[in-house]
């Protein structure tokens, strides 16, 4: 999924870099974006066909089942990309003078075309296949956006991700990655994706919670070095689901001076800040984290 998070994170910078404020060709902003955006989905697309998928045989477009893969933290990444890239696009889309109705359809109907494009690609790959479990999590993810920008105008509850590095990759460094580049997207033991909930958004009186207190509810996996448990290649360990609960913060509800700032809260806004952190594990272990990322 690197060449996602490149796409809609240099898409989300085209906001800083359009016409002034007293520019009165709002049409001529939205055609730039719009024509931004397509030129680097079509050029991603033949980078990741040129530099990753050249390398395997072609194949008929074919489907195949991977739901039960790395305990489906695979498909949580796939949620957390097609809500990102919806919620980053919207976000260009209303900076340049569109509606916030109409941008986000057009943001959330972009990221299923993108994530349903990369699909495609593993279809025609005999190594993989389109797999309708991840159409379903793409799908997930742009509606979870698309539903409260329709009846909120606002994203009270936010997917997020962090990263801590696990000791698993190394056992099987050619599917979990290499190098820490690799391992950020491929190490799903070292990935935990957050539903982040805004607590003030959802009660009547502003003075409850600071109005950039989120509490968020977290899925992780670990000791996974294969997709599935009965490849028998490298070693498999007890693999176990954890899950978490954890205080986080929505940063774009604060006031920011500075435009640039502003802007580059909002790009990095998928990322979970550290905290405290409660863990229950599917083996029946609790711990309390100081500080957990």
């Amino acid at each position: 999924m690197i060449v996602l998070f490149c796409f809609a994170l240099s898409v989300a910078q085209v906001c800083s870099g359009q016409a002034a404020k007293d520019s009165a060709c709002y049409e001529c902003r939205r055609a730039s974006v719009i024509g931004v955006t397509t030129t680097a989905a079509l050029t991603s697309f033949y980078l990741l066909n040129d530099l990753w998928y050249a390398d395997y045989p072609r194949s008929p477009l074919h489907s195949f089942d991977d739901h039960d893969e790395w305990l489906q933290m695979d498909k949580m990444g796939h949620f957390f990309s097609a809500y990102t890239l919806s919620d980053q696009y919207h976000y260009v889309l209303t900076k340049n003078a569109m509606s916030d109705r109409k941008a986000a359809w057009l943001a959330a109907s972009t990221s299923m075309m993108y994530l349903s494009g990369i699909e495609l690609l593993d279809g025609y790959s005999a190594q993989w296949g389109w797999s309708w479990s991840d159409m379903l999590a793409n799908t997930c993810g742009s509606s979870l956006f698309l539903m409260q920008q329709l009846k909120w105008h606002d994203q009270r509850i936010q997917m997020k991700f962090s990263y801590s590095n696990s000791p698993y990759a190394m056992l099987n460094s050619e599917q979990l990655g290499r190098n820490f580049q690799q391992r950020l997207f491929k190490d799903y033991n070292a990935q935990t994706y957050w539903l982040s909930c805004n607590m003030s958004s959802f009660v009547a009186s502003d003075k409850a919670f600071p109005r950039w207190l989120n509490v968020a509810i977290g899925y992780g996996a670990t000791k996974m070095t294969t997709a599935r448990i009965n490849d028998v290649d490298v070693n498999n360990f007890n693999r176990t689901r954890e899950f978490y609960l954890s205080f986080d913060a929505d940063l774009n509800r604060l006031r920011w001076k500075r435009k640039w700032l502003k802007q580059t809260v909002k790009i990095l806004s998928f990322i979970k800040i550290p905290a405290p952190t409660f863990e229950i594990r599917s083996d029946g272990k609790i711990k309390m984290h100081a500080v957990f990322f």
